[in-house]
């Protein structure tokens, strides 16, 4: 029966790797390979995002003189002469923002997040829009339907460019020509300590005739994915879809471009984001708006990925005002959840959402207690093993009995080995004297399986987690330990907590209870160090609670070394 529990751990393991495979293939826009879902709603670009004018390639910008008449690009609607001055670059200010806007359209064309270091650069921030070589990340909106003014058409500045001492907000504003009877006026409005930007379009019909115009918002990106990765830990880059129907929806940039992206293509709410490790960008339509969806490829790994909203009837000399936002920043659960409905599921756990949840908040309220993350860690990883401290008891006191039983059922073993069905008899004769169960120390583990596998995400998906310091020598929780001191102590625990299980009678299985730790703890010299603190925790924990159980049940702790001879 040992061995029987032995290989229903087994199974339950590699089914648990299953799982985490077709989860991890989710995670990343594809589809599930053991276990597929519904197919959603295939959007293909119709006439409304075919109208949008593709995006402008990653250029140093060039002033255009006024007076110059600019050619526009073919099927885009004209530039009258005496237009603003094209391309030019204005760079905004806040305390947590650096924005850099084109005069080309009034797009957002970079963004520094001030409170985020760079990972390979300490001295620069994380730029995140970025329009520099072939990285093309920009937020555009314009206005389709007609000739209208849209991304592609200069506009003229004005407003404060950076973020007055005292201020809550800062205004600035985009105002096209008349283009096709109609002009544009676009203002952002930056607030302090914000990651949400009010952009409100207002649209004046100045020409003679009535004008219907559609409002587009759009992200535009390479297909490329962030150049820091962490080892045996893949995530989800490109757009995503929230609609309250059909909940989160992720696009890899490979469906868009092979023309099998499925999501919700109309929604009366939601938003549309591009979604990378750690941070985000997502533009949202007022509630109650309307809209479609699209997502489509613009140019060689360029994609695109946005809403269309059609706006009443605008009489002659009339105009109309649609307010819309934008939020470009990082993957705080927290603040995700107060800017717009379903918005902190950019932070993607995939399957284990129900127990991640619950969990990141717990280390939350946990680190506004210590202030330290990795002591939150800690903290949370002691609380759990509170809380499942009977299911571990009854684990470690079954695998006690059995450690106690060992040596009988070795010499069973040896004196029936020509006979396994008596054999088998014996065994479970003993057992029930014994008063023992064989499964006793599998169960209460499987249960708390779900719950450390989404620990595991929590970690290794938050972004408060990047550039956190510990202690010593660990600053930053988010990258490998500098020194290897957290893995090799985590190496140590592992075969010191298998040292203290029963060792199986089988020689073969008693040879791969020593291999497979010290196979998987390979893994742990690559993993963050908040990871690595994490397990070393819980194998500490682990230990002093099977020690504490052998001694209590008159089993005194007994250390089985390998034998590989």
């Amino acid at each position: 029966m040992n061995d029987i529990r032995r290989t229903i751990l087994w199974v339950i393991f590699a089914f648990s790797l299953v799982m985490l495979w077709d989860q991890w293939q989710v995670h990343n826009g594809h589809k599930a390979t053991f276990f597929p879902s519904a197919s959603s709603v295939a959007a293909k670009p119709g006439a409304s995002a075919s109208a949008v004018p593709p995006a402008a390639a990653a250029s140093t910008p060039a002033a255009v003189p006024a007076g110059t008449a600019v050619t526009a690009a073919a099927g885009q609607p004209p530039v009258p002469e005496g237009a603003a001055v094209a391309h030019e670059r204005i760079t905004v200010r806040t305390d947590v923002l650096q924005l850099t806007f084109d005069t080309e359209g009034g797009s957002v064309i970079e963004s520094e997040l001030l409170k985020y270091p760079d990972d390979a650069q300490t001295d620069r921030h994380v730029l995140l829009f970025d329009s520099q070589g072939n990285e093309v990340y920009q937020a555009q909106s314009g206005l389709i339907g007609g000739a209208f003014p849209n991304h592609k058409t200069p506009m003229s500045f004005s407003g404060d460019k950076a973020l007055a001492d005292g201020a809550q907000q800062l205004v600035l504003s985009f105002t096209s020509p008349v283009v096709g009877g109609v002009k544009l006026v676009r203002t952002y409005t930056l607030t302090r300590g914000s990651y949400v930007i009010g952009v409100r379009n207002e649209v004046i019909n100045e020409g003679s005739q009535p004008v219907h115009p559609q409002l587009y918002v759009q992200l535009v990106r390479h297909g490329a994915e962030p150049g820091s990765k962490t080892p045996f830990y893949s995530t989800f880059t490109g757009p995503a879809f929230y609609t309250e129907a059909k909940k989160y929806q992720k696009v890899s940039f490979s469906d868009i471009e092979k023309g099998k992206a499925e999501f919700v293509k109309q929604a009366p709410d939601g938003y549309v984001a591009m979604v990378q490790h750690y941070f985000a960008s997502a533009w949202m339509f007022a509630p109650d708006t309307p809209h479609d969806n699209f997502a489509r490829q613009i140019g060689p790994n360029l994609y695109a990925a946005g809403m269309i909203a059609p706006l009443a009837e605008i009489a002659p000399g009339a105009h109309q005002t649609v307010d819309t936002r934008l939020f470009v920043g990082p993957q705080v659960e927290t603040m995700l959840e107060s800017v717009t409905p379903g918005l902190e599921l950019v932070k993607d756990y995939g399957w284990v959402t129900i127990a991640a949840k619950p969990l990141y908040w717990l280390l939350d309220q946990i680190h506004k207690v210590l202030g330290n993350w990795g002591w939150s860690i800690v903290a949370l990883v002691l609380l759990l093993k509170i809380a499942f401290y009977w299911l571990n008891a009854k684990a470690y006191g079954s695998m006690a009995k059995m450690k106690a039983l060992n040596p009988k059922i070795t010499a069973l073993r040896e004196r029936l080995k020509d006979k396994p069905q008596q054999m088998q008899m014996e065994m479970m004769r003993i057992y029930r004297e014994e008063k023992v169960n064989p499964l006793g120390g599998c169960l209460p583990m499987v249960v708390q399986i779900p719950v450390f596998i989404a620990l595991y995400w929590v970690l290794l998906s938050s972004v408060e987690m990047r550039g956190a310091p510990w202690i010593g020598w660990v600053h930053d929780l988010s990258a490998k330990d500098p020194y290897y001191i957290l893995p090799v102590v985590m190496t140590l625990t592992t075969l010191l907590q298998t040292a203290l299980n029963p060792a199986p009678p089988d020689p073969m299985q008693a040879k791969m209870m020593w291999i497979m730790p010290l196979v998987f703890s390979v893994m742990f010299f690559m993993f963050p160090a908040g990871l690595v603190l994490y397990y070393v925790t819980n194998n500490l924990l682990s230990i002093a609670q099977q020690w504490i159980i052998n001694k209590r049940m008159g089993v005194p702790p007994q250390f089985n070394l390998p034998k590989f001879s």
